[in-house]
């Protein structure tokens, strides 16, 4: 039987288009020490082993944990890289806590750290880069170039995104304004976070709309900037965890799970000829989940959420696959106000993946924001009592999810 794991602290760096004025440990070292600063009471001497993960092909930097060592405090101590794309960071956490829950000789406490510095290197050359070999492999089964060149004008995320939105926009009947509004309220939460990127507090529905479109429907305005940032989450035993902070969140549901292969699939068949925003892996996580956590009705049963949308849309439609809200009334949840810093449901009120966005890090900045918000410590904090809690992660090709529920009582029904 696995061991009961609690978060005690969660930290973060300054997130910016460009932190020139750091290298890439003395980012994570930001993070690592701000996580400390708000668990008073650990040391390095306490941290058993490490966790950590970017996406080194974005930056042209391999291997960097190995040359940051002393940076993140883990000399001499066991370290474990995870990369996963656009899920990097929930995996890490994910990692951070069957680490603790396993019960390895001498491991009680871990910290778990994700990180992105884009401004290093082209985040879309390295996504071009990961594309070159599968297009290889799809050469070899008889597809042409000629034909193969035509997927690069699918325009990466945005491209794979505009997909997605134009499909659920279809099913839902969203407006562009629907999609504004979100918009809106990520940047006006964010800025009330003081780690956040995209700080606008006087941003307007029409100023959005009154941007450019980049890819229909989603405009300039509405899609998240590439950032420099890093996290970081302490996870350690239940008994421990009551030593080290006065609200110990507890980590009663994790899920990770990937429905698909590729853009179409080594075969031939694969997530672009389905159906982008049905997103079974995001019903399929949450369901793990929830059933871990003993928790039969989100709805009601959830107090905070922190989901990865870096395009709005998507919001809308986490919301909804995740069981928080019923099928096409994300929309109208997010109009009158549920979703909002006081409303019923808050959502993303950190700002969110849209308003802040350094790959690696940002799908475990979720669930240390909703840790954060049940500890009562978050920068933008709920006016109400948080005492559920969950963040998600999506990576890959609108393929990959990552789930955790936390609470501030353990409940755990899966072991």
């Amino acid at each position: 039987m696995g061991r009961q794991v609690a978060i005690v602290s969660a930290g973060f760096s300054e997130h910016a288009s460009k932190r020139s004025d750091v290298n890439m440990a003395e980012l994570v070292s930001e993070a690592v020490e701000n996580c400390l600063k708000n668990a008073p009471g650990v040391g390095f001497n306490d941290i058993d082993a490490f966790v950590n993960g970017n996406m080194p092909a974005f930056e042209g930097s391999n291997l960097p944990e190995l040359w940051m060592t002393d940076w993140m405090g883990a000399r001499n101590k066991p370290l474990l890289r995870v990369t996963t794309g656009g899920t990097t960071g929930g995996t890490v956490a994910i990692a951070g806590y069957y680490s603790v829950t396993a019960g390895l000789p001498g491991i009680d406490t871990v910290l778990a750290i994700a990180f992105e510095q884009q401004s290093q290197g082209d985040t879309s050359t390295g996504l071009a880069s990961v594309a070159y070999g599968e297009l290889s492999v799809l050469n070899t089964l008889g597809i042409s170039y000629d034909k193969l060149t035509r997927l690069l004008s699918a325009g990466a995320a945005i491209g794979v995104a505009s997909y997605q939105a134009s499909t659920y926009m279809r099913k839902s009947k969203i407006t562009e304004e629907d999609l504004a509004r979100v918009v809106v309220q990520n940047r006006h939460n964010a800025a009330k976070t003081w780690w956040a990127h995209l700080k606008m507090p006087d941003l307007t529905i029409e100023e959005v709309l009154d941007t450019p479109y980049i890819s229909y429907p989603l405009r300039y305005g509405m899609v998240c900037p590439a950032s420099d940032g890093a996290c970081a989450m302490l996870f350690t035993t239940e008994e421990k965890a009551k030593d080290m902070c006065e609200i110990p969140v507890y980590v009663n549901g994790v899920a990770s799970v990937a429905h698909e292969t590729a853009v179409i699939g080594y075969d031939g068949s694969g997530a672009g000829q389905v159906d982008p925003s049905e997103q079974l892996g995001a019903i399929k996580s949450s369901e793990l989940a929830f059933s871990q956590a003993g928790i039969s009705m989100p709805r009601k049963e959830i107090d905070y959420a922190e989901v990865y949308s870096p395009f709005p849309n998507q919001e809308l439609m986490w919301v909804e696959k995740l069981g928080l809200f019923e099928e096409t009334t994300a929309p109208q949840m997010y109009e009158t106000g549920v979703t909002s810093l006081k409303g019923e449901l808050p959502i993303c009120c950190s700002g969110g993946v849209n308003s802040t966005n350094a790959i690696g890090a940002s799908a475990m900045e979720r669930p240390a924001v909703a840790a954060l918000q049940i500890m009562g410590k978050a920068s933008n904090q709920v006016p109400k009592t948080v005492h559920t809690a969950l963040g998600h992660g999506w990576g890959g090709v609108l393929n990959f999810c990552t789930l955790m529920v936390m609470s501030d009582e353990p409940q755990r029904k899966w072991r």
